[in-house]
């Protein structure tokens, strides 16, 4: 009889999966990173005696937001590298180039998130896939946020912060050049920060009342 029961309870869960996909999924919202308010930058050490900051002017992406477990959330974000700033129009080119990103090639860096778990209050730990001039690394981002929600009126608004350390050279972005001294002239660790603002659509209001 127990067992008869066992495979009732089994067929009846297996059932009310299969008829309502969203009981067996966590329950997320897309969110569409905003690149107006958006900025994803980079430091590197120049000489070994200076740091040389940029920024990348064009990135998009969805952030997948679970309110109730951000855990259970997840980030897709792709960054535009032909658009690299360092107000230096001549090293801007250098960094476009073979040499660095090769921009010809690989016109844009992604990351996709893969796990994220909690550090504190407030703080995560992001794992995933970020893909640099075609070659793909699992990295992890220190991750503050996500911010409360702000209503605008036409959207609503939240943001967070994530910073990360990577070796280059890991990505297939190895030039260099040792002087006499014994220096090199660009450090292998990059420091990379994005704030991202993100937002989506207010509900719609509800239908006023019929008068019939």
């Amino acid at each position: 009889m127990r067992t008869k029961r066992s495979l009732l309870a089994i067929l009846v869960v297996t059932f009310l999966l299969a008829s309502f996909p969203a009981l067996s999924r966590a329950q997320t919202e897309a969110w569409q990173i905003d690149p107006a308010h958006s900025a994803a930058t980079f430091s590197v050490r120049h000489l070994m005696i200076s740091t040389v900051r940029g920024e990348f002017g064009k990135m998009s992406g969805v952030v997948n937001l679970d309110e109730k477990d951000i855990s259970k959330s997840s980030v897709e974000v792709t960054i535009d590298t032909t658009t690299i700033n360092t107000r230096v129009p001549r090293r801007d080119d250098d960094l476009k180039s073979a040499n660095f990103l090769d921009v010809a090639n690989h016109p844009t860096m992604t990351f996709k998130s893969k796990q994220i778990v909690v550090a504190g209050e407030g703080r995560w730990k992001m794992t995933g896939d970020l893909t640099i001039r075609g070659v793909t690394k699992e990295v992890t981002f220190d991750v503050e946020g996500p911010s409360p929600p702000v209503n605008m009126g036409r959207a609503i608004v939240r943001g967070a912060s994530a910073t990360t350390r990577i070796n280059r050279k890991d990505f297939g972005v190895a030039w260099n050049r040792t002087l006499e001294t014994g220096t090199v002239v660009v450090g292998d660790e990059v420091t990379i920060a994005v704030d991202l603002e993100f937002r989506k659509q207010p509900p719609a209001p509800a239908a006023a009342p019929s008068s019939k």
